[in-house]
């Protein structure tokens, strides 16, 4: 096929609407369908978005390791079990750490109020609580939270990723392991 029989195809199809359609703020579903997922958007925190990518890993990546072939049993075993750790570590600490956060920054926000209970208040912030400031606090406790996470993959998940996957292997196997030790 030539460049010109690729090109038709493409312009003669709802390719173009597709490809439209995927951008983001560019919407392929109906009015509806776009104001329920508006809602969900509001009630969902970054820390609960947290905790549906975690459930949602551990429901497909250990699969996806234990059916690889191109390793021995006991690889696979070792593998499924730490991925399986570090999705537990990294969604619970994920989660902790952004909610913590986003909390301290709801709790030290407050418009026109002294001290540390306003320390995180913008000066130009209104009294009212809008959906921007609410935004603006979710954002503000994430890039917290993102900054904390830094330190916290180091000093929290790794040596619970290494504790919880010999806890596993050690379950699977029936006794001691000594991997990663």
């Amino acid at each position: 096929m030539a460049v010109s029989g690729i090109k038709n195809k493409i312009y003669n199809s709802n390719t173009l609407h597709k490809i439209w359609n995927s951008v983001p703020g560019n919407s392929a579903v109906g009015e509806k369908t776009d104001k329920i997922f508006k809602k969900i958007a509001k009630v969902i925190t970054p820390a609960e978005n947290r905790l549906i990518l975690g459930a949602t890993a551990l429901m497909s990546q250990p699969f996806i390791d234990a059916r690889n072939k191109k390793v021995d049993q006991e690889t696979r075993t070792v593998s499924v079990a730490r991925t399986i750790a570090k999705i537990i570590a990294g969604t619970t600490t994920g989660f902790l750490i952004r909610r913590g956060a986003i909390s301290a920054v709801k709790n030290w926000s407050k418009v026109g109020e002294p001290g540390i209970k306003a320390l995180f208040a913008p000066p130009s912030a209104n009294r009212a609580a809008t959906d921007a400031y609410e935004q603006y606090q979710n954002t503000f406790g994430t890039a917290i939270a993102l900054v904390a996470m830094m330190f916290t993959n180091f000093l929290i998940d790794a040596p619970l990723t290494k504790f919880l996957t010999n806890l596993f292997v050690d379950k699977y196997k029936g006794g001691n392991n000594e991997t990663s030790k």
